[in-house]
């Protein structure tokens, strides 16, 4: 126990605190508050049923009519007092826990998409699904926390209100039930606990990721469909699916033997009092009734001393989403804070400038073991662009993560323009949820566009019918489905003319694209100034560029002017002709 104590409370502390200590601090406070309140008149309720008890069951034995109905008469007053209370507690608890979730999901999703978090978290291999540890266990955390606390403060009252009581009737059971609470609870610990903590860990992540890979084949049912991939999808789905299967088995096995020890350890309580006390009621010292309060008393303290053993394999289960979640608050924490790399790894500086320039700049995969590009330098002004070619795998997009903030693996200078002015295209957009209205203003959202200007941006990039096609601006459909990727990716050129930033990163941004639609595009973006960086296999893009960056492998790099590439282009080609 004090190994699970020593994980699971500081975690569940440093998961708890910032709540209590946040500008929500006095309505969590207050909550809580009423909450004790409303629990301290619980367990006073509790004590006058029980004293109640053993009250009508001594006037039953002594046949006295006018104190037993005396005493069910003030049963019911003191029950009708305590259904409402009862009921205020559960409400009072599930606002609680309901407003302790909404903080605490806006904390975790605001660091998670500071400083790029969300993307850095696909290259941290210890932190696995990191949707289903905001969804979910942030909800069983805030739930299962204030269910523990409640039954701990529970447990200290209750301990305090009938150990009185048991101890004015036979202090022999005190001695007794404190000696037996204190074994089942270390036989409890020492025998299940390490066990069932570490299968409900493994348990919450296998579930996660059998969820996981069933998006993914809804995300990718076209393609999976096409390629006729079900065979391996759903052998990867029922992989998924057993590695759940064999681990909660193993959790079946545990809880059966702690369901046995439970049940036999509890189920002696029944009849330990009557033992005890029998001798006394036989000598006629004591009451049936005095028996029957001390054996409400005797459950009520044992039920209190034994809620490690009675709640284990809830709690065994609550510590490990505890550990799983303090390890994500850890790391969102450090990465909202920080570069991508730690703090004593050498790393690509940057800074912010009115060009791009590079100096000395070594690209590396995250973990570093692999140079992608070697000591590469250049310029490029405003109103340049740079094309940047090379074979698959040569480092032509981690260039563009470079250039674009999102890595800083390797070493060197890098001064660009700041992020806001920049507008990047992947070669397959991202279509967020929402109506063609949003979809064309995603990133930046722009008011005062009309709508005829929405109309006349989509002639431009041939998207004309695209409005009257999806039944006007503002109506929301599943554009992924709806567009082919070479609409897909006309509608991301349609962005960047509405957001009109001075720098545009395309990553094959037109490979969908035949070369009469690319170049209407690229001669667009042109009129506008914009200054380019492109990533393509098509070596005719050079023309609306000035530079152009061929990745020759193993981090080598050649720049030439696009007049000096393309002519060289031509060359090649004659030759292969001749």
């Amino acid at each position: 126990m004090s190994r699970l104590n020593s994980r699971l409370v500081p975690r569940f502390v440093s998961l708890s605190k910032p709540y209590l200590a946040s500008e929500q601090k006095w309505v969590a406070r207050g909550l809580l508050a009423l909450l004790v309140v409303l629990m301290l008149t619980n367990t006073a309720a509790s004590v006058l049923l029980n004293k109640q008890t053993g009250e009508f069951s001594d006037a039953l034995a002594d046949r006295d009519s006018d104190r037993y109905w005396r005493s069910i008469y003030y049963t019911l007053g003191l029950i009708a007092i305590a259904v409402p209370v009862y009921g205020l507690y559960y409400y009072v608890r599930d606002r609680l826990t309901n407003h302790w979730r909404r903080w605490m999901t806006t904390r975790f999703i605001n660091n998670y998409f500071s400083n790029t978090a969300f993307y850095r978290l696909t290259f941290a291999a210890e932190i696995d699904n990191p949707d289903q540890r905001i969804a979910e266990d942030i909800n069983s955390f805030t739930q299962k926390s204030i269910y523990f606390l409640l039954i701990f403060i529970e447990t200290g009252l209750q301990l305090i209100a009938f150990c009185g009581v048991l101890w004015n009737i036979s202090q022999i059971l005190v001695y007794f039930i404190v000696v037996y609470a204190i074994v089942g609870t270390a036989v409890t610990t020492l025998v299940f606990g390490r066990p069932l903590v570490g299968l409900n860990f493994f348990q919450l992540r296998r579930e996660a990721d059998l969820r996981y890979s069933l998006v993914r084949v809804r995300e990718n049912a076209e393609s999976i469909a096409f390629y006729r991939g079900e065979k391996q999808e759903s052998d990867l789905v029922l992989e998924r699916f057993n590695d759940a299967y064999i681990n909660f088995n193993k959790l079946v096995n545990w809880q059966f033997f702690l369901n046995i020890f439970q049940y036999a350890y509890i189920t002696m309580t029944m009849i330990i009092p009557g033992i005890i006390l029998a001798p006394r009621v036989m000598s006629g010292d004591i009451t049936i009734g005095a028996v029957v309060q001390a054996t409400g008393a005797f459950a009520a303290i044992f039920g209190a001393l034994n809620v490690i053993v009675n709640k284990f394999d809830v709690l065994s289960y609550f510590a490990a989403g505890v550990s799983r979640l303090d390890r994500f608050a850890k790391t969102l924490e450090a990465m909202a804070q920080t570069s991508t790399v730690a703090p004593d790894q050498e790393h690509i500086t940057t800074q912010e400038g009115d060009h791009f320039q590079v100096e000395q700049l070594t690209a590396q995969t995250p973990d570093g073991k692999r140079d992608l590009i070697k000591d590469l330098s250049l310029s490029l002004n405003e109103g340049d662009g740079l094309l940047i070619v090379g074979a698959s795998g040569g480092g032509k997009s981690s260039l563009l993560r470079v250039l674009g903030g999102l890595w800083d693996y390797g070493s060197g200078q890098l001064t660009r323009p700041g992020l806001e002015k920049m507008l990047f295209l992947p070669q397959r957009p991202y279509l967020i949820i929402g109506s063609l209205r949003a979809q064309l203003l995603y990133p930046n959202y722009r008011e005062g566009v009309t709508d005829e200007e929405f109309q006349s941006i989509l002639e431009e990039v041939n998207l004309p019918n695209l409005i009257e096609r999806c039944g006007g601006l503002d109506v929301e459909a599943d554009w992924g489905k709806m567009l082919s990727l070479g609409e897909q990716q006309r509608l991301a050129f349609a962005r960047v003319l509405l957001a009109e930033k001075p720098y545009v990163i395309l990553d094959e941004a037109t490979s969908a694209l035949d070369e009469k639609n690319e170049a209407t595009l690229y001669d667009r973006l042109r009129q506008g100034e914009v200054t380019l960086i492109s990533v393509t296999h098509r070596p005719q893009v050079a023309r609306y560029h000035t530079h152009v960056l061929s990745l020759t492998g193993k981090g080598d790099w050649e720049l030439k002017t696009a007049e000096e590439y393309l002519a060289e282009m031509e060359a090649d080609s004659q030759i292969e002709t001749a």
